[in-house]
């Protein structure tokens, strides 16, 4: 790739910015000023700014709990989003499977493309695992009705997984991630929904990660979302 473009893809400035620099003489490889912009460099060059190293990243991963406020959006005029919680490196960070503005818990960022693709696949039946607070009792059948497909305006849903907890409370564990789908499925059973929260995203939990919280996925847990 064109040095302009490894340095822009860093967010060391813009285009037009980082193209400047070079030619000011501000980027040395291998001990040398370059100040040619389209100089060919790869994904292991070594490039120095200023005599900071610019070391070239290609994928990212990160796991963030999510916190009630915020937007799962790159940019808002008027919420916040949560790409303000996590330092990317990459401007190309992409959000897997979004959450709802009030809603928190566990949500995956990565600019791998395939993988987020694979995860949010209806045929791979990824499991999200939600923990839901109502207002109302919860019904006995709750268990047997979610266990079969539920039939909306816009999809039928696959059968899913409840856990009892207590008479307002449960786990709910889905294959999609269809709008409000949790929230439509309690409606079904005459339960509104004050609380919600996706304590699991296939193999992913928030291990121990705090509201606002975040932290990479390690090349194991990549691994093993990409087998999932």
């Amino acid at each position: 790739m064109r040095l302009d473009k490894f340095l822009a893809d860093m967010q060391i400035g813009t285009r037009s910015e980082v193209k400047k620099l070079i030619q000011k003489g501000h980027v040395s490889i291998n001990n040398q000023i370059i100040k040619k912009v389209d100089t060919k460099v790869d994904e292991n060059t070594i490039v120095y700014v200023d005599g900071m190293r610019v070391d070239y990243v290609t994928y990212e991963y990160y796991v963030l709990n999510k916190p009630a406020g915020f937007l799962s959006a790159t940019q808002d005029m008027h919420y916040p989003v949560v790409l303000e919680l996590v330092p990317c490196i990459r401007k190309d960070i992409g959000i897997v499977g979004r959450l709802d503005k009030d809603t928190e818990g566990v949500l995956l960022l990565t600019n791998d493309g395939e993988l987020n693709h694979r995860l949010l696949s209806s045929k791979n039946h990824v499991e999200k695992k939600y923990y839901v607070q109502v207002d109302t009792d919860i019904p006995d059948y709750a268990e047997d009705f979610f266990s079969k497909p539920i039939e909306f305006e816009d999809f039928t849903s696959l059968p899913a997984k409840f856990e009892y907890i207590n008479s307002k409370s449960a786990y709910l564990t889905i294959c999609e991630g269809k709008y409000h789908q949790v929230k439509r499925m309690f409606e079904k059973i005459g339960c509104t929904v004050t609380y919600l929260k996706r304590v699991q995203f296939g193999p992913i939990t928030l291990d121990g990660l705090d509201a606002g919280e975040y932290r990479h996925l390690s090349e194991e847990e990549i691994k093993t979302l990409y087998e999932y």
